[in-house]
């Protein structure tokens, strides 16, 4: 490994400094109300008794990204309209309430993953130098609701670059634009991927909430690593619209917050029908009458089947972990769900182990869902997979193709269309899922199979079906880890009724200390010092 520059380590050292010199300020605003951690119930309890304004909550999360991100590296760009969108949801505040009821989300801030389009002044780039300067024709279907619910666009989350369509190679969370993402709670840790600065970024306190896309994993991994709360939504329950796909088959968008109320009220307004969309004219049917938010029930788990299926406690000889899993158990037990153990899905090896048609699949998707949204875009400096790939290697070191290649890319490329090995992965994967998870929930009338971290996620993502995943405690090097429940297609309110439930019982999460980085705030000055960096 090649050895960083003094002028290199010197700018990291700075950068350190920087952070841990910020961890002690203040985390107030207005009238002494305590922003870090607050909900958005206590966000809008405060614009309501004017104890806050949505400028001042801008405010205070700019400052946390100014601070924090440096090394975070959890945003990938701000938006410069950030507080004139404040101050025009302070206007309509003042204005419009109490005669005019206004959503949740109301001059809420919230960071979307940057493969979610914006029209506006914000790049949308999946991190990638290759879209810097590319041109979107409109808002993503979801930023559309947003905007429409009064939600303030405060910038772009940053991600595995090409939702981790790159290559295998490339760690969870890093982008060329983007950088290396970093776990909060332990640096050493993976932050996961693809939604990692989503996570990251509500972990942290950079925003009120997030939105994330999955395809596999992208949302409930990321949000289980960063002791956050993820819903993967039922596929087509929010547009996929003007967000850079992998495969229309998978792919779904869901918010990432630090509470499951927090993550419904989200749900509420990105869920519908979008005419771009037409995967959403459907699964509109799934949608409850009065939204999500009335499952934030804190009895939740009362009368609930919950499965487990052992094959997904792979805890590696973990005795902590599995303790803490069976810990979980019970309190389930005592909120009285009622839980069937022992079960087993048909063809798990394969399905986790042994196949390769969601891979083979996936590849050639992915080439033509790319080709299509790069094609649609107003101005682009690549217009196909084949051109990112050739701007890759004409710009190698910027974005690292020699330490982490393209080799997803490069597969994906040599697929042409859906022949008669993609249609053979797309049965096979049709015919596990049905035979699978499908039957398995189905027969045994479950409302949610629970699993560790998001274990359950392949399961889900090739049924389209949702999940929720809610901290569920820290390794002794403070790593955290999730538990997470997934059901069959359109069963988020019963998801999110257990999740709440299961959050209410333990209330598991705590924010990151980064307390390492106060430790170590009088050596780093030293060696600055040494280093003549500081006088």
């Amino acid at each position: 490994m090649a050895q960083a520059s003094p002028s290199h380590f010197s700018s990291f050292l700075l950068i350190l400094l920087i952070f841990a010199l910020s961890l002690g300020q203040q985390t107030t605003a207005g009238h002494g109300l305590s922003i870090k951690e607050a909900t958005i119930d206590d966000l809008q309890l405060a614009f309501k008794h004017n104890k806050l304004t949505s400028r001042q909550l801008v405010q205070f999360y700019l400052g946390e990204i100014s601070k924090l991100n440096p090394f975070l590296k959890g945003v990938i760009e701000v938006n410069p309209d950030a507080l004139y969108l404040a101050d025009k949801a302070d206007y309509e505040r003042k204005t419009k309430a109490p005669s005019v009821s206004l959503s949740k989300l109301h001059g809420i801030p919230i960071l979307v993953k940057d493969n979610i389009a914006t029209k506006d002044k914000l790049n949308t780039t999946a991190g990638s130098y290759a879209l810097l300067g590319s041109v979107v024709p409109r808002d993503a279907g979801v930023v559309t609701k947003l905007r429409k619910a009064g939600a303030i666009i405060l910038g772009k989350a940053s991600l595995s670059e090409w939702v981790y369509g790159r290559s295998n190679e490339t760690p969870p969370g890093w982008s060329g634009r983007g950088g290396q993402g970093v776990n909060p709670y332990n640096f050493n840790a993976t932050p996961s991927g693809s939604s990692s600065g989503s996570a990251i970024s509500a972990a942290a306190n950079l925003a009120a909430v997030t939105l994330g896309t999955e395809t596999d994993g992208s949302i409930l991994s990321p949000s289980s690593w960063n002791s956050v709360v993820g819903i993967k939504p039922t596929i087509g329950l929010t547009s996929r619209a003007g967000v850079g796909p992998v495969s229309p088959r998978q792919d779904t968008v869901g918010p990432i917050a630090r509470t499951v109320s927090d993550a419904a009220y989200v749900l509420d307004v990105i869920a519908g029908i979008d005419s771009s969309d037409l995967a959403t004219i459907e699964a509109s049917r799934y949608i409850p009458k009065g939204g999500y938010a009335q499952f934030l029930r804190p009895d939740g788990l009362r009368g609930k089947r919950i499965g487990i299926v052992r094959a997904l406690f792979n805890f590696g000889g973990d005795a902590s972990l599995a303790r803490t899993f069976e810990q979980h158990f019970n309190t389930l037990r005592k909120r009285g769900a009622v839980l069937v153990d022992n079960l087993e899905i048909a063809h798990f090896d394969e399905i986790y182990y042994n196949s390769s048609s969601e891979s083979i699949a996936l590849a050639a998707e992915f080439k033509i869902y790319l080709n299509t949204y790069l094609k649609n875009l107003v101005a682009s400096p690549v217009r196909s997979l084949a051109d990112v790939i050739a701007f890759n290697n004409k710009n190698s070191k910027l974005e690292k193709v020699k330490e982490y290649g393209q080799g997803r890319l490069l597969e994906a490329e040599a697929t042409n269309g859906i022949g008669n090995a993609e249609k053979a992965a797309l049965v096979n994967l049709a015919k596990l899922s049905k035979n699978g998870f499908e039957k398995l929930v189905t027969k045994k009338r479950l409302d949610a199979v629970v699993a560790p971290s998001a274990a359950v996620s392949t399961l889900l993502a090739i049924a389209g079906s949702p999940g929720v995943v809610v901290p569920a405690g820290y390794t002794k090097d403070g790593v955290p880890f999730g538990i997470s429940f997934g059901g069959l297609r359109g069963s988020e309110p019963k998801l999110i009724e257990i999740a709440y439930g299961f959050e209410q019982a333990t209330k598991i999460r705590k924010p990151p200390s980064l307390k390492k980085l106060q430790d170590l705030e009088p050596h780093f000055i030293g060696v600055l010092k040494q280093m003549g960096v500081l006088l």
